[in-house]
């Protein structure tokens, strides 16, 4: 077999998404010819595909270094970079594309994708426009990028330029499930309004003609259009065919994380917390955690509304450092942790900040509002001796059946498609919570959702209070004043002004969700 048919024959493994056959077959081939730069950056590729970012990096230098022009090894090395949360190589990289070839649209998209990574949306939009024009000028419609461009401006709350974009991308492929799902999100459907009506039988008219996949996204967005027009029964229907759909194309993570959280316990029951080295303080971080949908996203809003605070959405350092550092088979090296502990080096510290070198930041204050950072409260408490750490709680039962309702990308949150599975996680979420407030009481502020709703004033002046924020009038009307954009399911909820529906939203599904209230132990 010639090159040419060997390399057609890998490129069918890496679309039937064979990659060990294909990562062995380009093995062999680069034996015999190490300085092809097309082998090399393929090569890389695999190993992208394998989630093996280091060894990807390797190839694509490798291909660089055989052909310095190579823009599409230069593209994949920079989303290399960019995965592993190295922004400013990645940056250079889409920069130094974009300097050989101004049009390349797959540099033009990335490099936005990295640019809404740092909430850089002003600056993404652009790249975004300029990516869709080109593509058009081709007689292209890329329809993915399209989406991008629609979800940076429902981020941000730009809801008519969101169906702006929906329009044109329905006039090229109409049964489109994700497009349909974003409009869902942006649309409140009422029986007064026909157009919302329109579009809830347009979707069940297509709902069959979607593979179960988009089927599923399909029928999380026909939940949430009967819910708004107060049609729970039908609603849950759709849920619940859209969390077993779902469930048909994930593997369920609930045992792993139920054995973190136990290790988690087991591992810092006997570690002292009262003497701790502590790294200079250059930023002061606030870190709200909690369950997804518990209000997270909310307090963050309120928060970035102050003039001394950054809000920095949702980011995978602090989780990807302690896996890279301290966990082995999913299990904690405690002897790690006292090594570090005892280190006045504040390496982590620091290398957290280094972190947020790309985003040119003149606030003081960072805000870190991943949820499932409650499973790191004893390492931040360690290695961010100075920050705040706000947990925030809300009615179980709401925030249970609020997780039932969504369709969440990450694979962290593959055991929230089960009623019984979000329970059991929710009890022992609780467990692991109530094992850090005993361990470290004073540096945890637990905000109730509902008490913020009910009286929000008052709440939000102690939770600046807490966080050693001075009182500003911006905090509470943090809908104006708010600098991060959303990224969260919670998009179509935190743009707007506290509000109370989301209280005992459990009661109009409780009877389809026995099975979750029976397994809830915290109610």
């Amino acid at each position: 077999m010639d090159l040419e048919n060997k390399i057609r024959s890998i490129h069918s493994l890496l679309q039937n998404k064979k990659f060990l056959p294909a990562k062995e077959a380009l093995d062999k081939l680069l034996n015999k010819i190490p300085n092809n730069s097309y082998l090399q950056n393929l090569r890389g590729l695999t190993s992208q595909y394998l989630d093996d970012y280091k060894s990807a990096i390797n190839f694509f230098n490798k291909a660089l270094k055989y052909d310095e022009k190579n823009t599409a090894a230069m593209n994949n090395l920079a989303n290399s970079h960019k995965r592993l949360l190295n922004y400013v190589e990645a940056e250079k990289l889409y920069k130094r594309i974009l300097s050989i070839d101004h049009n390349h649209v797959h540099a033009l998209n990335n490099y936005a994708n990295l640019k809404i990574e740092i909430n850089d949306y002003k600056d993404a939009i652009p790249l975004l426009e300029k990516a869709i024009l080109i593509s058009s000028q081709r007689n292209i419609k890329p329809l993915d990028i399209m989406l991008s461009l629609a979800s940076v401006y429902q981020s941000i709350d730009k809801v008519e330029k969101v169906k702006e974009i929906l329009d044109e991308v329905f006039l090229v492929k109409p049964k489109l499930a994700q497009a349909h799902k974003m409009l869902s999100e942006v649309t409140k459907y009422s029986s007064e309004n026909s157009q919302s009506l329109s579009h809830v039988d347009q979707m069940k008219d297509i709902l069959e003609d979607q593979d179960e996949h988009d089927k599923a996204i399909l029928s999380f967005a026909l939940g949430k259009s009967l819910e708004d027009l107060k049609k729970h029964d039908d609603s849950f229907d759709y849920l619940q065919l859209a969390n077993d759909l779902k469930k048909k194309t994930i593997n369920s993570n609930l045992k792993e994380e139920i054995s973190i959280f136990q290790d988690l316990i087991k591992k810092f029951e006997n570690i002292e917390f009262k003497k701790i080295n502590k790294a200079p303080e250059l930023k002061k971080i606030i870190f709200v955690c909690g369950m997804p949908r518990s209000g997270t996203t909310l307090v963050e809003q309120i928060l970035s509304s102050h003039p001394k605070v950054y809000g920095a959405g949702e980011l995978l350092y602090l989780q990807d450092t302690i896996k890279n550092n301290f966990l082995e088979d999913n299990k904690i090296n405690k002897q790690k942790i006292i090594d570090l502990k005892n280190s006045s080096s504040g390496k982590i510290f620091l290398e957290y900040l280094n972190f947020f070198e790309i985003y040119n930041l003149s606030e003081s204050v960072i805000i870190d509002k991943t949820p499932q950072n409650f499973k790191w409260l004893g390492f931040i408490k360690i290695f961010f001796p100075g920050s705040k750490i706000v947990i925030c709680q809300r009615n179980p039962k709401d925030n249970c059946v609020s997780l039932f309702k969504n369709n969440f990308a990450s694979s962290m949150m593959n055991w929230a498609f089960d009623q019984e599975e979000i329970a059991e996680y929710y009890n022992e979420y609780y467990k692991l919570v109530s094992f850090w407030k005993d361990k470290i009481p004073k540096d945890i502020y637990e905000l109730n959702y509902e008490r913020l709703i009910e009286d929000d004033k008052v709440e939000i002046d102690k939770l600046l209070e807490f966080c050693d924020l001075d009182l500003n009038e911006k905090c509470y009307n943090f809908t104006k004043f708010s600098k991060t954009p959303i990224k969260t399911v919670s998009v179509s909820q935190a743009n707007k002004p506290i509000y109370r529906d989301s209280i005992n939203s459990f009661d109009p599904y409780q009877n389809h969700l026995q099975k979750m209230l029976k397994k809830l132990s915290i109610i």
